[in-house]
């Protein structure tokens, strides 16, 4: 049995600018189901990884940059191979704050696309791959001012697909199964009926699947357990309503499905590890 073996390095901090290099030899999925509220970039420089966001399953493989907004459902598992290298990215505002709005909202782009993942032209991938790869040589080597480097070579990254985008149309990444795209739909639903009561029996019905297997086949190609996904949504739209509202917090528990207060706060402390009026007074 080959041992398990990884390798790491990582820049920085979040909030501001985070990079981290991984190379893995053993299956690995994500433990946590998560979200944040910042941006993130994931580069798979080799290997192959299932990546679910916001409301479907991705193949992700070499070259492929995916790009994940604030504040959406992500999580990462093994497909096939389990080595794989790859790079990710964290920032928040902060990093276009000094720039122009055009500069900065066009830069932000590839994050307000109905597809998350970016495949690029062979041209295009092999500069984007040499920015990265430059980058990680300056964040391994820490030569004198290397410190420059990541904030430069993510720009250069975001304007290479920024540009990209503005000529073409992303190239359609079709579902691997149909059993995804009926899966794609479900999720898509709970995404816009999360306020209602969502049973899996229920939910089965409306799309002729057996709760058996809609829970099942749920969990292999999304990662989450139905119902942790259904209380995953309720919490961040909770986290949003808290954020941008000023509705009681009574308010907001029924609004986003919770009909016990009690349990919602209890919800809500457990994933966020904070109350609701804690939070809103640190982010509201």
């Amino acid at each position: 049995m080959m041992p398990t073996q990884h390798e790491t390095y990582s820049f920085g901090s979040t909030p501001g600018l985070y990079v981290e290099y991984m190379k893995r030899s053993e299956p690995f999925t994500m433990a946590d189901d998560h979200y944040h509220d910042y941006y993130e970039i994931y580069y798979m420089l080799s290997g192959k990884r299932i990546y679910f966001i916001r409301d479907r399953s991705y193949s992700v493989e070499q070259g492929d940059i995916v790009f994940i907004n604030k504040h959406e459902l992500h999580k990462t598992m093994h497909a096939g191979d389990a080595a794989h290298e790859r790079v990710i990215v964290h920032f928040d505002d902060t990093m276009t704050s000094s720039l122009p709005a055009k500069h900065a909202d066009f830069l932000l782009s590839p994050f307000r696309q109905q597809s998350h993942i970016i495949r690029l032209p062979r041209q295009e991938q092999l500069a984007a791959e040499q920015t990265v790869r430059k980058m990680l040589t300056e964040i391994g080597h820490k030569p004198t001012g290397y410190e420059l480097v990541p904030g430069l070579a993510v720009t250069e990254l975001l304007l290479i697909a920024a540009r990209y985008l503005e000529q073409h149309d992303p190239a359609p990444l079709q579902h691997a199964t149909p059993m995804h795209a009926k899966i794609s739909e479900v999720i898509r639903y709970i995404n816009a009926h999360f306020a209602d009561p969502l049973r899996l029996g229920a939910l089965a019905d409306q799309f002729f699947i057996s709760p058996y297997y809609l829970s099942r086949m749920f969990k292999e190609i999304t990662g989450f357990a139905f119902s942790d996904y259904v209380i995953l949504t309720r919490i961040k739209e909770a986290q949003r309503l808290l954020r941008e509202s000023d509705r009681s917090i009574t308010d907001i528990a029924a609004a986003v499905g919770f009909e016990n207060f009690s349990h919602f706060g209890k919800t809500f402390k457990k994933i966020t590890r904070i109350s609701p009026r804690d939070y809103r007074k640190h982010y509201g």
